[in-house]
Order: structure tokens, then sequence, then C-alpha cells
């Protein structure tokens, strides 16, 4: 037979008597078989943005301190195992500025944020104390660059969702680049203006809702974290801008914050324009995904009805889940999920933050199922995780879910006792639309020509330029013009694709 021409043989097989061997897959291939074989792409109806630091996974809050920056590699590690990136514009993001944050923090308190270190925090143990440093709000080295790197990213993610809303007089020329924009290091709600609280040090959702008013005459805040949002409440509490949801544990004196109890809606004054505005919807240990599921759709739905937002952002805490370190409900992920769905369905612009979780496993097999629900992926993802993703042992094993992206989370060996009957739901329910019947339909902002960030007007004037030169120029600049044109009209994986790491 000629040389040229062979017969053909099957992989792995043998072809005259000469065995053929495949070359073992790559790990980028394994990810593009994997997102191919669940159908990941970008979905037609609308865009979606993941904004990330990486940075911000190296740092520790300390051996015992149940909050572990980690669980944000786990996450970004499932993500983009199975392929998610390719539905998804991707952005590595920059760190905020002290100019950025001072628009809600204090000017001092962020001074001292940056100054204190482990090294010299004992000089300052009055103002820490002040602060709220503590054991809850422990200082580590780099903490400063931790909190500008998730806030950052906060701020992208916020700005990505950006449009002009009609007959303001904006140029349409920079419609929102995102639909619904992804930050899971972000979400932070416990920060107050001049104090770091539960964990949290930069309420990156408040500096995010500041952003999205510049445009937005309503913003809607949820937040589905097992510990009440009161940062962000307490920060908008004289706003009518602003509506305040809050699904979380209630306990004044033996859970963490105390606050959010059922009288708790706001300024008591009926004449502040924020009266009302706080939506809190508390707990008990143990409620399940029925529950939930019909609470949530029930409330979230009058407060859209009634408030009537133009842009939702939803604080998607994972210490709800059953089998959380701190949280007692009986939550499995595609029962936390189906928030993600509802607000997804109201078809407003749509920021997903994180929060609370510690349960790193479960964490990030959360974050993954609703980045691919934000991304209107065929789900479920499948049974078992990948073998190609990274610390995949970290989901091996009984205790850990047998390698399984969706385990059950309230088996009985699991299972918080559900203190919650159809009457105390109810009454959950008739109380809240209660208040919203008071609200006097939702209030009329006459919105203005806002200034466009900086960082956008720089990036249209550069590529402005780079068309201009090479319209000039020709030739060869002009088929590298074409290039990228194409290349972004393909857009596999997004703008600045995020890469493995």
């Amino acid at each position: 037979m000629s040389s040229v021409v062979q017969e053909y043989g099957v992989p792995n097989g043998t072809t005259n008597g000469t065995k053929i061997s495949t070359p073992p897959l790559s790990l980028d291939e394994k990810i593009a078989q994997t997102a191919q074989e669940y159908g990941i792409e970008r979905p037609l109806s609308h865009n979606v943005s993941f904004h990330y630091n990486s940075a911000v996974e190296q740092h520790h809050f300390g051996r015992s301190h149940p909050m572990k920056p980690w669980r944000l590699q786990l996450t970004k590690q499932l993500i983009l195992s199975y392929g998610l990136q390719y539905a998804m514009e991707c952005h590595e993001t920059r760190c905020a500025t002290r100019d950025e944050m001072v628009d809600f923090h204090n000017e001092d308190y962020l001074e001292f944020l940056e100054l204190v270190t482990p090294d010299n925090m004992s000089q300052h143990a009055d103002t820490m104390a002040v602060f709220g440093f503590g054991d809850d709000c422990p200082v580590f080295d780099g903490l400063f660059d931790y909190c500008t790197n998730y806030t950052g990213a906060t701020i992208s993610s916020a700005r990505s969702l950006l449009q002009s809303p009609p007959g303001t007089g904006s140029s349409s020329r920079n419609p929102a680049q995102s639909d619904i924009a992804i930050n899971w290091s972000g979400g932070l709600h416990h920060a107050h203006k001049s104090n770091a609280s539960g964990f949290c040090y930069v309420n990156d959702i408040v500096l995010a809702i500041l952003i999205l008013l510049t445009r937005h005459p309503r913003v809607l805040y949820i937040d589905i974290d097992v510990h009440h949002g009161d940062g962000v409440e307490e920060a908008f509490a004289s706003s009518d801008r602003v509506m305040t949801l809050s699904f979380h544990k209630y306990d004044r004196t033996t859970f963490f914050p105390g606050t959010g109890g059922p009288d708790e809606s706001g300024p008591k004054n009926p004449r502040n324009p924020g009266a009302r505005h706080s939506l809190n919807v508390p707990l008990r240990d143990g409620i399940d995904d029925e529950q939930y599921e019909a609470l949530f759709d029930t409330v979230a739905k009058e407060a859209v009805a009634v408030f009537q937002p133009t842009a939702i952002v939803l604080q998607c805490g994972a210490d709800s889940l059953g089998g959380d370190r701190l949280g007692k409900f009986n939550l499995n992920i595609r029962g936390h999920g189906h928030c993600v769905s509802t607000c997804r369905a109201f078809g407003l612009p749509l920021l997903l933050l994180g929060g609370g979780g510690y349960t790193a496993r479960n964490v990030a097999r959360l974050w993954c199922h609703e980045t691919a629900l934000a991304a209107d992926c065929n789900l479920p993802l499948g049974a078992h995780i990948p073998n190609h993703v990274p610390y995949r042992r970290a989901f091996e094993g009984h205790d850990n879910g047998n390698g399984m992206l969706y385990p059950i989370l309230d088996d009985d060996g699991k299972r918080h006792k559900n203190d919650h009957d159809a009457k105390y739901l109810n009454d959950q329910v008739q109380r809240i639309t209660e208040q919203l019947r008071y609200l006097h339909g939702a209030p009329s902002v006459q919105m203005q020509r806002m200034p466009r960030d900086i960082w956008t007007v720089r990036q249209e004037v550069e590529e402005d330029m780079r068309e201009d030169e090479d319209e000039e120029n020709g030739g060869r600049n002009g088929e590298e013009a074409a290039k990228r044109r194409r290349k972004a009209e393909r857009n596999i994986g997004g703008r600045g694709e995020m890469p493995i790491r």
C-alpha cells in the first residue's frame, strides 16, 4: 500500500497489526468536552458577566475562623471546569480605590483599615475596638488588599449593569454590558459605615447599589443569607429608592446580628421617606425547600409588584444551606437556587453576589449551580462532579457528598428540627403584605443625565483611536481589525476570558 494513503484506524484499536494510541486530552479539551456534553453556550436572550479578582483567594482569616476565602477557589474551579465561562463574559477586575469606597464608608475608618496590620495592632487596641475589630473581624496580613479585591469586583459588576433609562438624554452608545452580573466574592452585608462587623469590613453591596442608583430610579435588595442583612438595611433606612427584603434566622439574643425582627420595617416616623421600605422575614430553625420556595415566591413577587424596581441585587449567602457550620436551615442546592430563578424571571437587571457560607465544598456547589441558572444552561449539570476538576478530593467521601454536585444536604444525620408550621409562615406573608399596602406606590424619581465613569470613557476613546488607526493604515492593520471583530462576534469565552489557575 502507498505510504501516502493509509488505511483508517479506529482510535486505541489496531491497523495492520499495529496498535494506535490516542493522546490524552488536555485540561482545556476536557473542559470543552464537558461544556458540549451539557450544552453550555451563550444564552440568546440575555448577557451574563462574571467578575473576579483571583488575588482574593489567597487571604486567610486564621486557622480557627469560619470564613475561608479558599471557598472562592473551589467555586471558580467548579465553574471553569464545567465550561460555564463559555456562556459568560469573564472579567479579571481591578482593586477598588479609597475614593470609591469613601462613597459610603467613613474616611477615618478606611484610613485605619489600611493602616492596621498584625505587626502593629497591639499599638491600636483602643481604636480597633471602636472600629469593630476583634474575634469576628480579625486583623490579618493583606486585610486592606482583601477588601479592595472583593469590592473592586462588585463595583465592576454593578457598572456592567448600567444603562441609560429612556428619556434621560444619555448617550445610547454605551448600553449595559450585562443583564446579569455575578461576583461570588462579594456580598459582605454586615459592614457598617464606620465599623467592621460579622466577618465583613467593606460593604460592597451598598457601594454597588449607590452605583445602580445613578441610572436606576429604584433598586430592590434581596438577602437570602441565614443572617439578617443589617448593614445594607441600615445604609438605606431613610431612602424610598431602595427597598430591602431579608429572609433570615432571627433570635434577638442568641443569633447574630439579633436584628431583622417582625417589628422592624424602617424608620418609625411615617414622614421619613424610608418608612416601611425595610421588609424582614424572620425565620426559625429547620425551614425546608418547599416552605422556603413558596415563601420567597409569594413575598418577592408582591414586593416587585408594589415597589416596581428597575434593578435587583440578590445576596446569595450559602450559609442558609443545610449542613452549614453556622446556619440551621434545611435547604438544598436546588431549593436555594430557586430564588435565583425567581429573580431572573422578573426580567430586570440582576446583580448576584455571594455572602456567608462556611462549609466550603457546598458553597462551591451552590454558586456553580446558580451561575449555571443565570446563564440559562441545561440543568441539572450532572450527578457527579467531573474528574478533571482541581481539588476534587474536597468533594469526595461520604461526609463530603461522594463527589456529587447535588448531594442531599438535609438527610437524617444532618437535618435540623423544623420549627415552622403553616400558620407561622402564613402570618409572615400576611404581615409583609399589610406593610406593603401602606406604601403609596413606587416613588417617582426625576432622573437626570449622569456622568459616565472615567473607565468607560477611556475604553471608548481607546477603541475609537484603534479603529481610526486601522482605517488610516489599511492593509495589515485592517485585516487585524477584521480579525478582532470576528473574534468578538464569536466571543468564545467572552471578553477578558479568565484563565484556569
